[in-house]
């Protein structure tokens, strides 16, 4: 499975951007995505995920994750972003999502800066 971010870049306080997930190779292979992100000097963490069948869920109600199943795509929808988002976002992957959802694939990130 390859997973490659797209969408990442220089935005203001206050606007907002859409990141992009792609995934190929052996896609059945995934029945849970998400984002992450790791901020300079801080711990990666996850920002949101979603299931096979739909459901999902996001660290805060600023960020919505939904997916194009067709496309093997998913996308982070950020708005009223904050300089306090900027980090590098990450897309990964797992077979199932679940409270110790082991993340076997993961994509290079897409940096993501947020500055006036």
């Amino acid at each position: 499975v390859q997973l490659v971010e797209s969408g990442g870049g220089l935005v203001q306080p206050g606007g907002s951007l859409r990141l992009s997930c792609r995934a190929s190779g052996l896609t059945a292979r995934l029945g849970c995505m998400g984002w992450f992100r790791q901020a300079p000097g801080k711990a990666r963490e996850v920002v949101a995920r979603i299931y096979t069948g739909g459901g999902s869920d996001s660290i805060n109600g600023r960020f919505a994750i939904s997916q194009d199943v067709a496309a093997n795509t998913i996308y982070l929808e950020m708005t009223m972003l904050s300089p306090e988002d900027t980090a590098i976002y990450y897309c990964a992957g797992a077979r199932t999502c679940g409270q110790a959802t082991r993340w076997d694939y993961w994509g290079r990130g897409t940096q993501v800066t947020v500055s006036s």
